[in-house]
C-alpha cells in the first residue's frame, strides 16, 4: 500500500557530483565484475569518466575514486522530500503461509524444534517468495509496524547460505521490484525494529545481515537482535529510533575498524554504541559472521552415526552409495545397523 506523495522541504546539500542512485551497474576498473557504480554530474545526470565510482565489492575489491571537485563544490538548495512509501501489512501476511517451499526456514528445522522455528517466523514476520522456488522475505517493519521494505533473498536448504549464480553474485531483490510499483519511495530501516516496541530491555545487539539476526535470536533469545541489512547499514537514519538503548554492534570479521569509527562518530551525537572486536581478534576467515561461530559450534555437536562414516569412507573409494540415496531420498545418519 503506497501512501500519498506529500511534498515536504529540507534544507539539504546538493553536491556536484554524486554517485549514480539507480540501479544501474557497470564493469569495475579493477575487478572487471558488474558491481560498479558510477558518479553522475548532478545538474545534468551525464556520467563522468569511466574510472570514477565505487565497487560495490566493498571487502575483495575496495575499488573508490572521487572526482577531484567532489568535496569542493557544493551549495545548499531545497530539495523536495515524497513522503515515504509503505507495503501493507496484508501483504505481509500474505507472504507467510509456504513454508514448506522456505529453503531458509528448512534449513532452521535441521537444527532447532518446530516450536522454535515457529516462533521465530512470528517474531520477525519472515515470508516466502514465488520470485524464486525457495525464496525468503525479510521484512523491514518499524517500531510502528510500518513495512518499508521487501528483501527477497535465496538460500541453500541444506547449508544455509546464500545461492548463488555461475558469476558469484547472490540472488536477492525486493518486493517492490517484482511488484513493479514505480512510484514506491523507499526509506528503509532496521530489520527487527518493530520488537523495540515489545521489550523492556536496554541493550540491543546489532548485526550486518537478516538471516545473522534471526540465528542469533535462537541461539540466544534473551537478546533483541537487529540487522542493518549491509555493511554500510551502521548510521544516523537507521539506529536514530535506537537512540535511547545501549547497543552492541557485532560486525563481521574484517569490518571492525569501519563499525568501530563510524561507532565513534554517533556516540559524539548522544548514542551509547560499542563495537565488539570478538571475530577481528579470532582465527576465522575474512567475512565471518556471529551466526557463523555459533552455526560450527552447533553442527559439531550433531552426533553422525557409524553407518553415515561407512558411506563416507565408501563414497571416497568410488562406490556409488551416494547416488543411491539420493535417488531414494535417504538420510546416511538416520540408517541404523541390524
Amino acid at each position: 500500500k503506497v501512501q500519498s506523495a506529500k511534498v515536504k522541504f529540507n534544507l539539504m546539500i546538493q553536491f556536484k557530483y554524486t554517485l549514480d542512485k539507480s540501479s544501474k551497474k557497470f564493469i569495475c576498473p579493477k575487478c572487471n565484475k558488474k558491481s560498479f557504480v558510477r558518479y553522475i554530474e548532478t545538474e545534468t545526470n551525464n556520467y563522468l569518466s569511466d574510472e570514477f565510482g565505487r565497487c560495490d565489492h566493498e571487502s575483495s575489491c575496495q575499488y573508490f575514486s572521487t572526482p577531484e571537485k567532489e568535496q569542493a563544490t557544493f551549495e545548499a538548495v531545497n530539495i523536495p522530500q515524497p513522503e515515504t512509501s509503505y507495503h501493507s501489512l496484508e501483504l505481509v501476511n500474505q507472504s507467510r503461509s509456504t513454508f514448506k517451499k522456505n529453503n531458509f526456514i528448512q534449513f532452521l528445522k535441521t537444527l532447532f524444534t518446530e516450536i522454535q522455528v515457529q516462533e521465530v517466523i512470528n517474531k520477525y514476520f519472515i515470508g516466502t517468495s514465488k520470485y524464486w522456488n525457495g525464496a525468503t522475505i525479510f521484512w523491514q517493519i518499524d517500531n510502528f509496524h510500518r513495512v518499508h521494505h521487501g528483501k527477497i533473498m535465496l538460500f541453500n536448504s541444506e547449508t544455509g547460505k546464500r545461492t548463488k549464480d555461475k558469476d558469484g553474485k547472490g540472488y536477492i531483490n525486493s518486493v517492490r521490484s517484482v511488484l513493479r510499483l514505480q512510484d514506491f519511495n523507499l526509506s528503509q530501516c532496521l530489520f527487527g525494529l518493530h520488537l523495540i516496541s515489545e521489550t523492556n530491555q536496554n541493550t540491543i545487539a546489532v548485526v550486518e545481515s537478516e538471516k545473522t539476526a534471526v540465528l542469533m535470536s535462537l541461539f540466544k533469545p534473551e537478546y533483541i537482535w537487529l540487522s542493518t541489512g549491509s555493511k554500510s547499514g551502521l548510521k544516523y537514519e537507521f539506529l536514530k529510533p535506537i537512540k535511547d538503548f545501549k547497543i552492541v554492534a557485532f560486525p563481521d570479521k574484517s569490518e571492525f575498524n569501519d563499525w568501530n569509527n563510524k561507532a565513534i562518530e554517533l556516540n559524539k551525537f548522544g548514542f551509547k554504541i560499542s563495537v565488539s572486536a570478538f571475530l577481528e581478534k579470532s582465527n576465522y576467515p575474512d567475512g565471518t559472521d556471529l551466526a557463523d561461530v555459533y552455526l560450527f559450534e552447533k553442527l559439531k555437536d550433531v552426533e553422525v552415526s557409524p553407518v553415515a562414516k561407512i558411506i563416507d569412507i565408501w563414497d571416497q573409494k568410488g562406490i556409488e552409495i551416494n547416488l543411491f540415496m539420493q535417488t531414494f531420498r535417504i538420510n546416511k545418519n538416520e540408517i541404523q545397523l541390524i
